[in-house]
């Protein structure tokens, strides 16, 4: 077995590779990868001239500014000299390495588990099938919730500034509410992110109190696949919570989603969150294996 520097020539390969390393769940080409300079390093292995697998070194990002991230695919056999590769160079100012992968990614699961890092935080991702979802089973709770002075409506085209802030308002409580780690831990939404998200590919919902958005639910095509949709965002102010404002607008959500022909809707979130759990219970979500962060500190 050969461990030497990714070259452009391993493109296809190695996009064969994470694919089958992700159980499909994406589908990554080539022109994905390509050489590039220090510290985001990717090696591969290679046996009998076959690239056999790889791993890639890469500052984790603002979630987690000291630490690397380690990234594996191909034959587990394998890793064990990638990651020792790696280790012989690794770039100065990061304190940990981090590795996400999904519970039944074994051949991933067993290196982290050998290599000595620990199962530090965990996440769920959950899908819908939107051919079988009913929105009927919600009216009740519609209705209650319109005697209570509730009202749902898509996010306007062309909201005005006031509506805009109201809304940035609402998310930053969502923010500073939600259970996080690493993996799950989005950058700050800045007012200008958020026109961004809202005003874009996809559909937002309101649940509006006295004039006020008070709940979000926000669906965006999912890796720019027009049968999937995933709710990307789901906030509802601490004052109005517990009454059922996040299913509704999610169910609302699912509907439109389905009248426009998407097939299925994918969500998740940390295993901590779990009133978002609760909320994609209620609406239908079959949740699938987890996802694992496993840390390594002080690793050099």
């Amino acid at each position: 077995m050969n461990v030497r520097p990714f070259r452009n020539a391993d493109a296809r390969a190695v996009a064969g590779l994470v694919t089958a390393g992700v159980r499909g769940g994406r589908v990554y080409l080539p022109e994905h990868f390509r050489e590039s300079p220090d510290p985001q390093r990717r090696l591969v292995a290679e046996r009998g001239g076959e690239v056999i697998a790889t791993a890639h070194l890469l500052p984790f990002g603002d979630s987690a500014p000291d630490a690397l991230r380690l990234d594996l695919a191909g034959e587990g056999a394998a890793f064990t000299p990638l990651y020792l590769a790696l280790l012989s160079d690794v770039p100065s100012g990061f304190s940990r390495l981090l590795g996400v992968c999904r519970e039944d990614f074994s051949e991933q699961m067993a290196f982290f588990a050998a290599a000595g890092f620990r199962n530090a935080w965990q996440s769920w991702g959950a899908r819908l099938k939107l051919q079988t979802f009913d929105f009927a089973r919600f009216r009740p709770l519609e209705e209650k919730l319109f005697l209570a002075g509730y009202e749902v409506e898509r996010w306007p085209a062309h909201p005005s500034q006031a509506d805009w802030s109201a809304l940035h308002a609402l998310c930053v409580f969502g923010e500073r509410d939600a259970p996080r780690n690493p993996t799950t831990s989005p950058e700050p939404l800045t007012l200008e992110a958020l026109r961004r998200s809202a005003g874009g590919e996809g559909a937002a919902f309101v649940i509006r109190w006295r004039g006020e958005p008070v709940s979000l639910a926000h669906l965006t095509v999912a890796g720019g696949r027009a049968a999937e949709v995933e709710l990307a965002g789901t906030v509802t102010h601490p004052a109005h919570r517990s009454r059922g404002l996040a299913t509704l607008l999610g169910a609302r959500a699912l509907a439109w989603a389905q009248a426009e022909g998407h097939r299925q809707a994918g969500t998740g979130g940390a295993v901590l969150n779990l009133p978002l759990l609760r909320v994609c219970t209620r609406l239908g979500y079959l949740p699938e294996p987890m996802w694992v962060t496993w840390e390594r500190a002080a690793f050099r």
